[in-house]
């Protein structure tokens, strides 16, 4: 498993502009799916290294984020390539479903 980086709100310019695919992982510590989803992040992360990149960003501390990429329900997995938002899967998802929409753009 990998510890994945916690996303800040000043950090998300410096993230559109890398090339590659990051998975933003939009979480709260209240939210029970999204607390279960995390090793799964963290294991897909693991596997994924080296391929995507994997971050997490805590919608209660970062609204501003959250709002701007529209985010309304807990856990929201939004995936970034190259600077755009080029998919979003929402709740509680198999592993195989989240980690396939990360490899669907490799």
């Amino acid at each position: 498993m990998s510890e994945l980086k916690e996303l800040k709100t000043a950090e998300y310019q410096d993230l559109l502009n890398q090339e590659g695919i990051t998975l933003i992982d939009f979480w709260a510590p209240w939210c029970g799916y999204c607390v279960r989803m995390m090793p799964i992040v963290e294991e897909i992360a693991g596997e994924m290294e080296g391929k995507a990149n994997f971050v997490k960003v805590n919608a209660d501390e970062e609204t501003d984020l959250a709002r701007a990429l529209q985010v309304e329900v807990l856990p929201t997995f939004v995936v970034v390539k190259n600077g755009e938002v080029v998919d979003r899967k929402i709740g509680y998802l198999p592993k195989g479903d989240l980690q396939g929409a990360v490899e669907a753009q490799l």
